[in-house]
């Protein structure tokens, strides 16, 4: 059994992945054969098969075409299809007439056919085909006895060396098994599925349209011109569906910028409900609203239908395959449902010579197709038999006198050119190949008997001829067609609906976007993009595994957008624009005059200083005074230079910040108060000496002349210099731009203070001696606050202190509680000037404005009194702390006053 069924096959390729798949074809090719030989008798020339048309000739070619849809119920076949099935049919016969009366190409050679019906389903094609390879099978008549006893007569099948088809490319994928196993080569005219260009798989495989790969190229360039951003697909269970969305994808993904909302698949068989659940789908997203095709016929006319049932008119932006095209059936009674709908097809031409053929059909010159009264009966609305018309079905009776194209609508149907093209492909090749195995001689010869397939795909890939309109018919070694396509749109115009061509493709898109409708007549390209762009600032954060889908995420902050996915800080001196798409620069600021932080001040320091000048005038004026001695004339000038270089301090505050700016302010900040405290020290501690020396003994402290209380004064003061100067050799002094201190949260008031160089830190260091200063004379002055009521300044000294303990304790919270604020630079500048000027202001109201007052409005009282020596005061205050020990205690006792004021006078006027 295994020989016999070895000899069977003529050396199948050798593919060890094939051979399960061998097995299973061996068995039902004996079943097959076993049934054409049991047929009693032969069957005449040109006589039909069932589903089956079958024309003599020299060389037979096999054709595949879906004239009946595709089945439900358990039936094999359903409606038959006018155009996809018939008008392809005519052509193939067409071609062959056409071939056959033509002197030139294959001269005195025929064509015959055998056609076959593939129902539109893959399994019904392939049981079909197993015709074609029935002639390569080995028939064993021995089992086969007949009647009478004689020999039985097996009719030989006409032996097929070339298959016209299929139409979808899943038969042509079912089909191409077979016909690859005994080397028939297959040229189809409509099947594009990328899968088909495996040579290696499909090596006799060829056809005259152009892969899904180019088609779905197409479609990538037409969404992105579009600007497209976000589909669906559907696609129809099968090669060609699921091939032709997973190209699009493919390419999308290459090309980039279009993202896949939903892949809906639509089954073999769909159930009821199917189409309804397909559209609930795709309106999951209403964002994505074009919707890309590659479906069959029959699934596309039952999406529309769904979607209309579902309320979807004008929602939906359909982008068709060719297996659309520029088909009516799928569209018919549901034109608005399908109005905008962008197709493609590969570029074609109608054939006015097969429109002139089909019309010209009838049922008596036409009875070779088997098919053709079911297709009179179809597109007449009529019965050919009187039987089969019942009353109130709406039928009549066929007449035979209607005709095509006058009693009905007829349009040629867009693969017929590509149904010629593949028969003429066939007939070229067999022509070439006579002519180099049959050289000088006209029809067959031996070594054509049989055709080797093999040698015959090799003249077909090697083809270069003009088709029927004109385009060159070629192919390339994986036998797929170049692509070049048009591009259809169905619109609506004047209640008339047709397709319009609105572009084409040949390696690149072509589209006329002016001549385009959408639905509702609009011209505006609708829309169909997952996410909006970005406004100005925002950057696009992306979904992840979703290109094209992202949210806009504000640039806030300091951050400005640097490009679509980024959002970047600006520089530190820098901050962002408006539109926070660019950073520019920190506007500066500083302290002006006209500000009111700025004015009080100013009017407090220019009022010290008027002041300060009249006092130091009066002085000047009454400096040989009682008064004016008894003050301590050296003393008071340099104490009123210090009150003077407070108030001067404000202007050095408030000016523009500068080198030299800079530099005074850390000069004479401090200077002004250490040698205002400075005096007030050596005039505290003197007169605590003076007063401690009196309860001692009688002789006079040292160090209590002007010359030395200077002496004293300057060294205290030359303290803060000293330290000024070391800081300036540390760290020169500059002037900075400080962006952080009014870095705020919103950038749009953030501000570059124009500042000297000196820190909080650095300031409580420069004002800490003065400071110092300021406590130490505190305590002196608390120390002296029992001295009787005539000694000339000690309690306006204590006052001062304890005033002036009370401004700076106030400073300090002031000053660093706002350390965090937007306003420091003013509240901090004012706060120190402020508190500066009244320290200044309290030691001039309370030290030297009485005296003035006196001077000017009392001079009865500028008199000197009554005066010892100072050895006589103090041996009388010694005396009397002897004597009366309590008498010292006495606020007002009259030794220490006349101690003190001898010692006053004498100290101050030595003349005395």
């Amino acid at each position: 059994m295994r020989a016999r069924a070895a000899a069977m096959f003529p050396a199948p390729v050798p593919r060890s992945d094939w051979s399960s798949r061998v097995v299973l074809l061996l068995l039902l090719l004996l079943c097959g054969s076993l049934q054409a030989a049991q047929a009693a008798k032969p069957k005449g020339p040109g006589q039909t098969h069932l589903n089956s048309i079958r024309i003599d000739g020299d060389i037979s070619l096999g054709g595949l075409f879906p004239v009946h849809a595709r089945g439900h119920d358990g039936k094999p076949c359903g409606e038959l299809k006018k155009e996809k099935g018939i008008h392809r049919l005519e052509a193939m016969l067409f071609a062959i007439d056409r071939i056959n009366n033509d002197h030139n190409l294959l001269p005195n050679i025929t064509l015959g056919a055998r056609i076959l019906d593939t129902c539109s389903r893959d399994t019904h094609a392939l049981e079909q085909s197993l015709t074609f390879v029935q002639a390569l099978i080995e028939k064993d008549g021995t089992d086969v006895k007949c009647v009478g006893g004689g020999a039985p007569i097996i009719t030989k099948p006409e032996r097929v060396v070339g298959v016209i088809g299929a139409s979808s490319s899943s038969v042509s994928i079912m089909v191409a098994n077979i016909l690859r196993l005994f080397r028939i080569p297959q040229v189809s005219y409509a099947s594009t599925a990328p899968e088909l260009s495996d040579n290696t798989r499909y090596d006799f495989f060829s056809r005259v349209v152009p892969p899904d790969t180019y088609q779905a190229q197409a479609m990538v360039d037409i969404v992105k011109a579009m600007r497209w951003n976000y589909v669906s697909t559907v696609a129809s269970e099968g090669n060609y569906g699921e091939s032709g969305v997973d190209a699009f994808i493919q390419k999308s993904r290459e090309d980039g910028g279009v993202c896949i909302s939903q892949s809906v698949k639509i089954p073999r068989e769909p159930k009821q409900g199917e189409f309804d659940k397909v559209i609930r789908r795709l309106r999951e997203n209403p964002n994505a609203r074009v919707v890309i095709l590659f479906a069959n016929e029959d699934d596309i006319k039952r999406l529309l239908q769904a979607a209309k049932k579902a309320n979807q008119t004008g929602h939906f932006i359909w982008v068709g395959s060719d297996s659309w095209g520029s088909k009516i059936s799928p569209v018919v009674h549901q034109e608005e449902m399908a109005e905008g709908a962008v197709t493609i097809l590969p570029k074609r031409q109608s054939i006015r010579g097969f429109d002139r053929y089909f019309i010209s059909r009838t049922l008596e010159n036409n009875r070779r197709n088997i098919w053709f009264a079911e297709f009179w009966e179809n597109n007449f609305s009529c019965k050919l038999s009187r039987h089969a018309v019942k009353k109130g079905s709406g039928l009549r009776k066929c007449t035979n006198q209607e005709r095509i194209g006058k009693d009905s609508n007829y349009e040629q149907e867009g693969k017929v050119q590509f149904v010629i093209d593949a028969v003429y492909a066939m007939a070229h090749a067999l022509h070439n190949m006579q002519r180099e195995l049959c050289p000088g001689k006209v029809g067959l010869c031996a070594k054509m008997d049989p055709i080797n397939g093999t040698h015959l795909l090799k003249h077909i890939r090697r083809l270069n001829f003009a088709g029927i309109a004109g385009n060159p018919v070629l192919f390339n070694e994986n036998g797929d067609a170049p692509g070049r396509y048009e591009i259809y749109q169905y619109q609506i115009q004047n209640q008339t609906a047709e397709y319009k061509i609105i572009g084409h493709w040949t390696d690149q898109l072509h589209l006329n976007a002016s001549t385009m409708q959408w639905p509702g007549g609009g011209r505006h390209i609708p829309s169909s993009i997952c996410s909006l762009s970005c406004q100005a600032g925002e950057r696009k954060k992306i979904v992840k595994g979703m290109p094209c889908c992202w949210h806009c995420e504000r640039c806030d902050g300091y951050q400005y957008q640097a490009d679509t996915y980024t959002c970047k800080m600006c520089r530190f001196d820098l901050r962002p624009d408006v539109n926070h798409t660019a950073c520019v620069p920190i506007p500066i600021v500083k302290l002006e005059w006209s500000s009111p932080w700025a004015v009080f001040p100013v009017l407090i320091a220019v009022l010290g200083i008027m002041a300060t000048v009249f006092v130091v005038g009066t002085f000047v004026r009454y400096n040989d005074t009682p008064i004016v001695k008894a003050s301590g004339r050296e003393l008071s000038y340099v104490l009123l230079t210090g009150i003077f270089l407070c108030y001067a301090t404000t202007f050095l505050m408030i000016s523009t910040p500068d080198v030299g700016i800079c530099s005074l302010r850390r000069i004479f900040l401090g200077l002004g108060m250490s040698i205002s405290y400075a005096a007030l020290l050596t005039k505290t501690n003197r007169i605590y000496r003076i007063f401690e020396q009196g309860s001692m003994s009688v002789s006079a402290p040292r160090l209590i002349s002007p010359a030395s209380q200077l002496a004293i004064t300057f060294t205290l003061a030359s303290v803060q210099l000293l330290a000024v100067c070391i800081w300036f050799g540390v760290d020169p002094s500059k002037a900075i731009i400080d962006y952080e201190d009014q870095r705020t949260s919103n950038p749009a008031m953030a501000r570059g203070v124009l500042k000297c160089d000196i820190s909080d830190l650095s300031l409580i260091c420069l004002l800490g001696y003065s400071m110092l200063l300021m406590v130490t004379c505190t305590i002196y002055a608390i120390k002296t606050r029992g001295v009787p009521e005539t000694f000339n300044e000690a309690k306006p000294i204590g006052f001062t202190m304890y005033t002036t303990c009370i401004i700076w304790l106030a400073f300090i919270p002031i000053f660093f509680g706002t350390s965090q604020s937007t306003e420091k630079m003013y509240i901090q500048t004012t706060t120190l000037t402020i508190s500066v000027s009244l320290s200044a202001s309290v030691s001039l109201g309370l030290l030297y404005m009485p005296k003035v007052y006196v001077v000017l409005f009392h001079p009865e009282q500028n008199v000197p009194k009554r005066t010892r020596s100072l050895k006589a005061v103090v041996t009388a205050a010694a005396m009397s702390n002897k004597f009366n020990p309590k008498a010292g205690l006495r606020p007002n006792g009259e030794a220490k006053t006349e101690l003190c004021d001898s010692l006053e006078t004498q100290t101050a006027s030595p003349e005395i």
